[in-house]
């Protein structure tokens, strides 16, 4: 908001921060914040920084009893309360009450559920603090989200943020723990705080409904002492590397696919996700696990391995797995950790870095933006209306998107999407029907067998297997489209987006 005074000018606050509520706000000790009262100025505070509202504000509102908030060296109560008007430049103090009323650390509650913690020499009473003082940001809700805030929420991290813009579906129930079947429907975040907050409601959690993105990043993880990243797709991933080293925060990573895993610890100063990997794989060379699967059980044994490795980080206990790069094969029971290091030609953490700003990640990654807007439309070589079908049967049983576009509008072909319903309304095919892969054994009578049909998916797995399966069944002119929605993209075809 743009706050000016009677001749125009910013009317901006230096708010002074007090040592026990600086947790709340990265640690900073005065911030300027723009409002033409003390009370807009302090509503302005909170809202950048929103885990300080109850520290500062009762239920109804109102400032607490123990606040005391002066305004250039006057106590407010003195001038005109929280309507007492800024002047610019002025510095804004707020102090709490320091001293008598502390009472304990812990109730007796929080000290028998955390009794286990506690007996450890590494954790103790002050290192319980500690977790009670973090702030944890779980960026999905999702296979490895779902293990890692349990377990964060169990051994009493204070504040668990969970962004996360998507729905609890059914097929999630397989390996994302958090939900259960009565969730269905329901926002992710909603279930995770319902569900976090039943198993320990000493914490606080603080749900992020949107997907993370260059747009809200630095908005998000700045609240922030360590980030757990969960998420399932390259974009986010580089994202959130990026944010994290730009923002000096500790970020613990995983990757899980089929029955594999990689996992590290990314900590400020000692390399980033880019070292590793300073670009993406070529779009569709790399299956997601909705394309080739994962075994449920993978997602819970590395989701509860990044929440260990977050407790060491906030309790500075053991080795945290920052200069290693740990593979796992569950098939073969078998672990490596392959020594790794900082690259110095690093675009985001090297000596000389050329990203210093968060860029277009769905861009860099050559993949579809969730809401982003389509790419140019081709114009497509057949009639608006076409008289007849122009289609001719293909000898094999997988097409390209560049061979089959031009048969869009023909009326004689069928386009069947069998993602998800929620990759479906993010972005689909202009007339493609949703049969989701769970649900072809059932409808797969809406599939016309005299008429060619164009099976699609994110990147030509799922919808093989599809294609394979009504083939066997008769469908002899059913066909999968070689690398998917990412392949049709990627030459800028038309798209339905929301």
């Amino acid at each position: 908001m743009d706050v000016r005074g009677e001749e125009g000018e910013f009317l901006m606050a230096k708010v002074y921060i007090p040592t026990p509520f600086r947790k709340y706000t990265g640690q900073q000790a005065q911030i300027e914040i723009s409002g033409g009262t003390v009370r807009e100025t302090l509503t302005g505070l909170v809202a950048r920084f929103p885990d300080l509202r109850a520290a500062l504000f009762d239920d109804a509102g109102q400032l607490q009893h123990h606040i005391n908030v002066y305004l250039d060296e006057m106590e407010i109560r003195g001038l005109q309360g929280d309507g007492t008007p800024i002047r610019p430049e002025a510095v804004l103090a707020i102090i709490p009450a320091m001293a008598g009323g502390a009472g304990p650390l812990f109730t007796d509650a929080e000290m028998e559920r955390y009794s286990r913690n506690i007996l450890l020499k590494e954790v103790g009473v002050a290192g319980q603090k500690k977790l009670k003082d973090a702030r944890v940001l779980l960026v999905g809700a999702g296979g490895l989200g779902s293990p890692a805030a349990l377990y964060l929420a169990a051994a009493g991290v204070g504040t668990l943020g969970v962004v996360d813009g998507d729905r609890v579906d059914l097929s999630n129930l397989q390996r994302q723990v958090l939900h259960t079947t009565n969730d269905v429907g329901r926002l992710k975040t909603e279930s995770a705080e319902r569900h976090l907050t039943a198993l320990n409601p000493q914490i606080r959690v603080v749900a992020h409904q949107t997907v993370l993105s260059s747009e809200n990043a630095m908005e998000i993880i700045p609240n922030y002492d360590v980030i757990v990243n969960g998420c399932d797709n390259f974009p986010t991933r580089y994202l959130v590397n990026d944010a994290c080293v730009l923002l000096k925060k500790p970020l613990v990573d995983a990757s899980i696919l089929m029955w594999e895993a990689q996992a590290a610890v990314f900590v400020p100063g000692k390399g980033c996700y880019r070292c590793l990997y300073p670009a993406p794989p070529p779009p569709g060379s790399v299956p997601s696990c909705g394309d080739a699967g994962v075994i449920g059980a993978m997602a819970g044994h590395l989701g509860t391995w990044q929440a260990l490795e977050t407790v060491k980080i906030i309790l500075g206990a053991g080795e945290v797995l920052d200069d290693r790069l740990l593979l796992f094969d569950a098939l073969a029971g078998d672990y490596r950790t392959l020594r790794r290091r900082r690259n110095p030609n690093c675009p985001v953490c090297g000596d000389a870095p050329t990203i210093t700003g968060l860029i277009d990640y769905h861009e860099f990654c050559g993949v579809p933006g969730h809401g982003g807007a389509p790419g140019p439309v081709v114009e497509l070589e057949v009639e608006a209306e076409p008289a007849r079908s122009q289609w001719r049967d293909f000898d094999r049983p997988e097409v390209q998107a560049q061979e089959v576009h031009v048969f869009l509008t023909d009326p004689e072909v069928q386009w069947v999407d069998v993602r998800e319903p929620s990759e479906f309304a993010a972005y689909h095919i202009p007339g493609a029907t949703l049969i989701p892969m769970s649900q072809i054994n059932r409808r797969f009578k809406e599939v016309d067998p005299s008429r060619p049909a164009i099976i699609i998916c994110e990147h030509g797995q799922r919808s093989a297997a599809v294609t394979d399966a009504l083939r066997r069944a008769g469908y002899s002119r059913a066909y999968n489209l070689r690398g998917g929605m990412t392949g049709w993209f990627n030459l800028q075809l038309p798209l339905e987006q929301p």
